[in-house]
C-alpha cells in the first residue's frame, strides 16, 4: 500500500526552510534532492542494514546505499565494533594509528597490481592524487579523460564549469569510452606530453545507459599507456570491491599503474585510498598531499573490518546474485506490463531507464511510485546493492516495482 506523502506537513520541509536561511541553496552537491522527483526526503534519522528511516519516521528499502559507501549495509555490527574500539582510544591524533599499516597491507595483499597504498578522505582526493603522481613521475602534463565521465568535484574534473577557468582544464583532453580510435587520436594529440589516461571500470555517466568495457578497449588503454610510458589510472571510487576483490579490471587481465578508491572501502566512514605499482613508489614518496583528518583511526579501523568481511563473505558475488534477481524480476514485470526498459550495468550497480523517455518523466513517475511504497530508487543514476540485501528484500522491492510499472503503463500507454 503506498505511503501517503504530504510534503507540507513534514519535519523534512521545516529543515529545508531553515537550511535555506543558513546554507547557500539549502543543500549542495549530489545529495541535494531538488534534482529528484517530488516526495523524496532530504533529511534522514537513521540507517540499519538495507533500510533507511527519514526524519519523519518513514522507512525505505534502500537501493542507493548512501550513493555507494554502505557496501555491507548501514551500521554493520562488526564494523561498528571496530570503530567504537578506536574511538574510545582516540581518532584524530598527532599521527596515524597502527590501522594505517594494517590497512595498507590489506590493499597490497588483495590487489595483485598494488605494491603500496596511501590514504585520503574522499574520492576527489584520490583521483587528484593519482593525477599528481602521474605528472610527478612522467614530468608531463596531459591527462586523457572519457567525455562525460565523473572523477570528482574540483576544477580539473568537475562536471560544472561554474567558477572553473580555462587554465584549470588546459591539460585535460577527452576521448570516447570504448572508442579505440578516439582514444588513439587523443593520445596522438598529446604525444610527448602524455602523463596519464584515467578511466572508469565501466561507463557510468549520469543519465545514460551504462556500458561495460570491451576487452579490446581495455587492452588498448593498457598498451597505449605502456607505449607512451604514461600512467593508466583506474578510477575505482564508485565500483571498487563491488565487482571484484582483485580490482575491477582483473577479470579482463588488465592491471592499472594507479587506482583511486573511496566510497565503499570503509562502509560509510570517510576514507579514500590510492594504490600503485613500484614504478610510482618514488613519486608517491615525494609529492606533497596531506590533510589533518586523512589518517583518522576510526575510519581506517572500519576499512580493515570492511575488507575482511567482503573477502570472507565473497561480497562481490553475493551482491551480483541479488542484483541479478532484482534485474530479472523487473525485466519480467516490464514485459508483462508492456513497458520497455533499458536495464544496464553490472547487476551490483543497476541503472533502470525507460525507452522513449527523453525528459525522464517515466523514470520519475516510476520512482515516485516505488518511494511511496517504501522502496528508495533513483531514476537516472546507477544504484547500488549491498551485502545487507537478501532475496526476501529483493522480492519485497519487486512487489513495489510491479505496482509502479503498472502505473507507468497506464499513464504513459
Amino acid at each position: 500500500m503506498p505511503m501517503t506523502i504530504n510534503v507540507r506537513e513534514h519535519r523534512d520541509v521545516e529543515l529545508r526552510r531553515r537550511a535555506e536561511r543558513v546554507i547557500p541553496g539549502g543543500m549542495s552537491g549530489h545529495l541535494n534532492v531538488k534534482g529528484l522527483p517530488e516526495g523524496y526526503p532530504q533529511y534522514f534519522r537513521s540507517g540499519d542494514g538495507c533500510r533507511l528511516t527519514d526524519v519523519d519516521g518513514r522507512i525505505y528499502l534502500d537501493f542507493m546505499c548512501s550513493w555507494g559507501p554502505n557496501i555491507l549495509g548501514h551500521r554493520h555490527p562488526e564494523v561498528e565494533a571496530a570503530v567504537r574500539t578506536q574511538l574510545d582510544l582516540g581518532d584524530c591524533l598527532n599521527g596515524p594509528t597502527p590501522h594505517l599499516v594494517d590497512l595498507a597491507e590489506c590493499f597490497v595483499d588483495l590487489l595483485p597490481g598494488a605494491h603500496w597504498a596511501m590514504f585520503q578522505k574522499n574520492g576527489t582526493d584520490a583521483t587528484t592524487t593519482c593525477v599528481t603522481l602521474a605528472r610527478a613521475r612522467t614530468k608531463r602534463r596531459k591527462v586523457l579523460v572519457a567525455a562525460g565521465a565523473y572523477h570528482g568535484a574540483v576544477p580539473w574534473c568537475s562536471p560544472s564549469l561554474i567558477g572553473v577557468t580555462a587554465e584549470d582544464r588546459a591539460h585535460i583532453d577527452t576521448y570516447v569510452y570504448n572508442d579505440i580510435e578516439s582514444l588513439e587520436a587523443a593520445a596522438k594529440a598529446a604525444s610527448g606530453d602524455l602523463a596519464a589516461v584515467i578511466v572508469s571500470p565501466f561507463r557510468h555517466d549520469f543519465g545514460v545507459e551504462q556500458e561495460l568495457p570491451t576487452p579490446e578497449f581495455a587492452s588498448r588503454v593498457r598498451s597505449l599507456c605502456d607505449e607512451a610510458d604514461a600512467a593508466l589510472i583506474l578510477d575505482e571510487v564508485r565500483c571498487g570491491f563491488r565487482l571484484s576483490m582483485k580490482g575491477s579490471w582483473s577479470v579482463l587481465g588488465i592491471e592499472p599503474d594507479l587506482s583511486s578508491w573511496s566510497k565503499a572501502i570503509a562502509n560509510g566512514y570517510p576514507l579514500a585510498a590510492v594504490t600503485g605499482t613500484d614504478a610510482y613508489r618514488e613519486a608517491a614518496s615525494q609529492i606533497y598531499v596531506t590533510g589533518s583528518f586523512w589518517c583518522g583511526g576510526a575510519a581506517m579501523a572500519a576499512a580493515v573490518a570492511t575488507l575482511r568481511i567482503l573477502k570472507r563473505e565473497d561480497g562481490p558475488e553475493k551482491m551480483r546474485s541479488v542484483g541479478q534477481r532484482f534485474r530479472d524480476g523487473i525485466d519480467a514485470q516490464a514485459e508483462r506490463h508492456g513497458v520497455i526498459l533499458r536495464n544496464s550495468g553490472p547487476p551490483q550497480m543497476p541503472l533502470i531507464l525507460f525507452q522513449d523517455d527523453p525528459d525522464y518523466a517515466k523514470g520519475a513517475r516510476f520512482t515516485q511510485e516505488t518511494l511511496a511504497r517504501g522502496v528508495y530508487l533513483h531514476y537516472k543514476h546507477n544504484m547500488f546493492l549491498s551485502l545487507a540485501h537478501t532475496e526476501a528484500d529483493i522480492d519485497e522491492a519487486l512487489r513495489a516495482t510491479d505496482a509502479a510499472l503498472g502505473v507507468v503503463a497506464r499513464e504513459f500507454g
